[in-house]
């Protein structure tokens, strides 16, 4: 099993040579965010798969060349904060700094190479979110609202809502309450026209497609008016509505407007180098959100929209929704901890769908890891240098660039199919497999003696089987950036690096899926 550090995982680099198939050519600066998950309790597994999109698509893009900013943070302002912390005999500010870390830390356990961290209760996005409720003004009012709302959720329900689930938050099993108060709102209905054709133009592309649709079914009458604010009595822990002391905001305003602060909106000029985002992140229960109430404020604030929100599902546990109440709760630590952190990675961007729902059990885990971690690819380095080392004693020779057509997998990155894209590295590690099978170098060294022929014919087969292992190390650097690092390190110095571990070593037993533990960085 491949070793991880910090140092081998953040500083890999790898040349751009025997990249094959057609690639952006330009050198603009780019930019992705993840959604900042709400600072009450421990990460999940949606958190890390967040993190580890972001990243296999911030690698890639530094790869062929881009300056990428990649964000992450933490929602920190709310009513279920403050319970929380009460709960846990903390202020609620000593409780989200305590609880802030260890979102920070299941990013670093994934390998995310993020550049910017936000915190909602940083003094700089607070100032920047006054700033920006001012600026949003023309299409800020305030009326009484009647209806429902989920503390758990943070987040006001209409009574059909509330009628189709029993009168109960599905999410959290408490009823909902009846709530009568004075907010402001956010106008979002003045700005129905642009945000629909933003999304039917795809100048705001939402992926994948499906999802989409759904949500231009979704405001066919129109974007609703929303809440953005709470009386001081009601929500205390949060950013004050300037010229408004005993209103508080609501999370729209303050947590959506990270995304522009943690640039340095809108004090500091370089935010504009960076805005509008490429591609954000978001888990699908959060889209209507992203898609709707967020580019609201973007075009109240005069700001192009976002270009692309990506949005995956959400991973199940043998068919079944993740509940701690059932205990069958991810741990990405301890999958980390066990197999490395490149099979982790490996297994939630190819066999979980980059745009849909995906399952993970053990028993799912482990054949991947045998069959295509251990066997195809590690068996497959492990041979072609053992070849060399044996037959030529070590001496790599003139690896000739692969003349496999990598544009599908260029096409399937670009479109945010990372799992396809994927797909197409096994493939190729699958045919060098079988190329090695039908040519058998083993007995083509053993004609050396007999066959004049035979010494060149080898060095070419061997050739070959290196710049192909060569392209596959390039292709993997998004995925598996340390299993990139050692293929590379092993063949491209002109003579072989042995291998110190045996990559991806076999698994014989099973293991059964443990009880859930609540993710703790280690």
């Amino acid at each position: 099993m491949i070793e991880m550090n910090e140092t081998n995982l953040k500083d890999t680099t790898m040349p751009d040579s025997i990249i094959q198939g057609e690639v952006p050519t330009d050198s603009k600066n780019l930019y992705i965010t993840t959604a900042i998950p709400y600072a009450t309790g421990a990460p999940h597994i949606g958190n890390a798969l967040d993190y580890l999109l972001a990243d296999i698509w911030t690698r890639y893009q530094k790869q062929n060349g881009r300056d990428v900013r990649f964000q992450i943070g933490t929602d920190e302002h709310g009513n279920k904060i403050t319970q929380k912390s009460a709960e846990a005999g903390l202020d609620p500010q000593s409780f989200v700094d305590k609880n802030h870390v260890l979102f920070k830390q299941v990013a670093d356990m994934v390998g995310a190479s993020y550049t910017d961290v936000v915190r909602t209760t940083d003094e700089i996005h607070k100032l920047a979110v006054q700033y920006i409720w001012q600026q949003l003004k023309p299409h800020i009012y305030k009326d009484k609202y009647e209806g429902w709302y989920c503390t758990g959720c943070e987040q006001f329900y209409t009574d059909k809502e509330v009628e189709v689930t029993g009168g109960k938050c599905p999410n959290h099993q408490q009823e909902y309450e009846r709530l009568s108060e004075d907010n402001y709102y956010l106008r979002a209905s003045d700005f129905s026209d642009q945000i629909r054709q933003a999304i039917e133009n795809d100048e705001m592309k939402i992926l994948p497609e499906f999802r989409k649709n759904e949500l231009l079914e979704m405001i066919k009458d129109g974007v609703k008016d929303v809440s953005i604010s709470r009386p001081r009595k009601s929500l205390s822990w949060g950013v004050a509505v300037p010229d408004d002391p005993d209103h508080v905001m609501y999370v729209w305003v303050d947590a959506l407007s990270n995304y522009i602060t943690v640039l340095g909106y809108p004090g500091n000029s370089d935010w504009k180098n960076y805005w509008p985002a490429d591609v954000q992140v978001i888990g699908k229960d959060i889209l209507r959100f992203h898609a709707l109430i967020w580019p609201a404020i973007l075009l109240g604030l005069g700001l192009e929209l976002p270009k692309k929100l990506l949005v995956h599902g959400f991973v199940n546990v043998g068919g079944e929704k993740i509940s701690k109440t059932v205990g069958n709760v991810i741990d990405p630590g301890e999958i980390i901890n066990k197999y490395g952190l490149d099979a982790f990675r490996y297994y939630f961007s190819r066999h979980v769908p980059t745009q849909d729902d995906g399952d993970f059990t053990y028993e799912k885990f482990e054949a991947a890891y045998n069959g295509e971690l251990a066997n195809d690819l590690g068996n497959l380095v492990l041979r072609v240098a053992n070849m060399i080392t044996k037959y030529q004693a070590g001496v790599v020779g003139d690896a000739p660039l692969s003349e496999h057509d990598m544009s599908l997998y260029h096409e399937h990155m670009e479109a945010l199919r990372f799992d396809q894209a994927l797909d197409e590295v096994w493939s190729k590690i699958q045919s060098l497999n079988r190329y090695i099978d039908s040519v058998k170098p083993w007995e083509v060294a053993g004609r050396r003696e007999s066959d004049t022929d035979a010494e060149d014919h080898l060095s070419e087969i061997l050739a070959h089987c290196t710049g192909n292992l060569l392209q596959i190390g390039d292709l993997l650097v998004p995925f598996m950036p340390t299993t990139a690092a050692t293929i590379h390190n092993t063949f491209d110095q002109g003579v072989i690096t042995p291998l110190e571990n045996v990559m991806f070593t076999k698994i014989f037993e099973h293991t059964p899926n443990p009880a859930a533990k609540t993710t703790q960085a280690k």
